[in-house]
């Protein structure tokens, strides 16, 4: 029996290899687009594993020779930034498959500004800087141009280029005409296909579904859901078997209705209930217990600041929800029976909730909370 197993279960960071739980039909689905240069928008909210799927999608893509470059909006608030990112990812995973080393700086002769190259004395590895006080036209016209490269390279060596760009609802922070900009060079990219992804689906909605924005029904849209829980379940089951342990069906089957197959709250469920099962026994619903309470605890520092920022009618919403989900807020009985204050003043709590991803809209005026296991820190915390 091996009593140093690894956790096989992953939350928070990628779940890579091993840790990703299915998505087959969803993977194959996007291998597909991609590779037929297919523009793609994927919904999904926070912590639904948009990042694995892509990461587990671009994987298989490599091997079919088409290559694949991103880069995180959340990490580039400015254009200047936004240049960085896109002249390292142009040139570590586009210019270097297609050039020798010599040749592939190259690619930025023809930039309005040209970056400035810094390289690590420890790994040899490029980083790109662009002059920040830079006229903002010069920058406009360095971006279109480091934009239009994926494009022109792929054109040039006949192969395939998908570029994607993480966390995109945030491209009107960076600058309110950097889409109209992007869409400009993008339409006149058919060997790129571009994948744009997104959590905040309120805004990524605008940007792609008002015919008064640039990127208005220019992709296919991807919405990304829970996994199916007779997925998960055989999935935890057999990640129990081979590090020695069993998973018991009842512990399994509270968890997944705890999380109605949620990727990252079940991952994390999952995680805490094997870490209360030594190997060579039985996961069970009392360990099941003991392994929810480590998890709130885990999670109470987060909780508590959701919490603080939530005004007061929001709280008296989410209580609510807690008590009894999913819940149609709006109506006269359920705000009697929860004692919430007037409809006005709920819709603009509802609306504020569900803005930052705490809630989700289930029918037309039914909600739930969607911030996983925040129902139940709720319900143990209320008094």
């Amino acid at each position: 029996m091996d009593h140093t197993a690894a956790n096989p279960f992953r939350f928070g960071a990628l779940a890579l290899d091993e840790a990703f739980t299915d998505r087959e039909p969803e993977i194959d689905e996007l291998v597909a687009d991609v590779r037929n240069g297919q523009d793609l928008v994927v919904f999904a909210p926070r912590r639904y594993g948009k990042s694995s799927l892509i990461w587990r999608v671009a994987q298989q893509l490599v091997t079919e020779d088409v290559l694949i470059a991103q880069v995180d909006l959340m990490r580039t608030p400015t254009k200047e930034k936004l240049a960085e990112k896109l002249a390292q990812t142009i040139h570590e995973e586009v210019a270097s498959r297609l050039f020798r080393a010599r040749e592939r700086l190259r690619v930025f002769a023809g930039l309005r500004i040209k970056p400035t190259v810094t390289v690590d004395p420890d790994d040899g590895s490029l980083s790109f800087g662009f002059d920040a006080r830079a006229d903002k036209h010069d920058i406009d016209a360095t971006l279109e141009g480091l934009l239009g490269l994926p494009g022109r390279l792929a054109a040039e060596r006949d192969t395939r280029v998908a570029l994607v760009l993480d966390e995109f609802q945030e491209v009107v922070d960076i600058d309110p005409g950097l889409p109209k900009l992007m869409r400009s060079v993008f339409q006149e990219q058919p060997e790129v296909a571009h994948v744009y992804l997104g959590s905040k689906r309120h805004m990524m909605q605008r940007i792609f579904n008002d015919e008064n924005e640039p990127f208005w029904r220019s992709a296919k849209q991807f919405e990304l859901g829970v996994i199916p829980p007779v997925l998960f379940e055989s999935f935890a089951s057999r990640q129990f078997e081979q590090t020695g342990r069993t998973l018991g069906a009842e512990a399994s089957s509270g968890v997944l209705e705890l999380t109605g197959g949620h990727p990252y709250a079940t991952q994390e469920a999952f995680y805490f209930l094997w870490e209360q099962t030594p190997a060579g026994e039985t996961a069970d619903t009392d360990r099941l217990e003991r392994a929810l309470d480590a998890l709130l605890r885990s999670e109470h520092a987060h909780f508590s600041l959701l919490w603080e920022r939530a005004a007061a009618a929001q709280r008296r919403v989410l209580q609510a929800l807690a008590a009894e989900q999913p819940g149609r807020p709006l109506s006269s009985d359920y705000q009697q029976r929860h004692s919430l204050p007037v409809t006005a003043t709920v819709q603009t709590a509802l609306d504020a909730l569900t803005n930052a991803e705490l809630l989700s809209r289930v029918v037309r005026g039914e909600y739930r909370i969607a911030e996983p296991f925040l129902s139940e820190w709720i319900a143990r915390n209320e008094s």
